[in-house]
């Protein structure tokens, strides 16, 4: 298993009950001895960023569930460091943040494709420790991250397409049902 950095993926292991991380896929964008920080990949949010942000009316564009701290905050990954200066790199390629003023206005002006970048309301946050203490629980599976997988066009198959990324036995676990009792 990798080990936690940014630009790893978390991938919930299939018997996780967690409501919060239930078969989902974590993209890491930070993790310190603090704590960490990352982005849920495969769980859109009911509302697109237009609904949300009443000045980008007419931007239907997918929002996803980042994590359950701070729902009030709407974050973004982006692959278009010259379009959006100021991310931060996770990993080659991949950025987080940046210049939001600069992101609504080349959204608006067609110079930013929304199909390089995801927006998220809220965050997935461990303190000191915790993320650790899950790994040693067997909580999570750890796999590098690609472009493919953070971008994928269809949310729903991220959590299967990353176990594949895994290989061997762990392929077997996409067909895993969510409560082996009803089995």
């Amino acid at each position: 298993m990798t080990q936690p950095a940014a630009g790893v993926l978390l991938i919930a292991d299939p018997f996780l009950k967690d409501p919060n991380f239930m078969r989902t896929v974590v993209l890491l964008t930070e993790h310190q001895e603090e704590g960490t920080v990352g982005f849920v990949l495969n769980r859109q949010y009911e509302n697109t960023l237009d609904e949300l942000l009443p000045d980008m009316d007419g931007f239907s564009v997918p929002v996803y569930y980042g994590g359950p701290v701070q729902m009030n905050t709407i974050h973004f990954l982006h692959c278009q460091p010259q379009l959006v200066p100021g991310g931060v790199e996770i990993m080659p390629g991949i950025y987080w943040g940046g210049d939001f003023d600069s992101v609504m206005q080349h959204l608006k002006d067609g110079s930013l494709d929304a199909n390089d970048i995801r927006f998220f309301i809220g965050y997935s946050g461990w303190s000191a420790g915790q993320l650790d203490g899950e790994m040693e629980e067997k909580t999570w599976l750890t796999v590098a991250a690609t472009h493919e997988l953070i971008f994928h066009p269809n949310a729903e198959e991220i959590w299967k397409e990353s176990l594949k990324h895994l290989g061997g036995e762990y392929e077997m676990m996409i067909n895993f049902p969510i409560d082996p009792q009803l089995n």
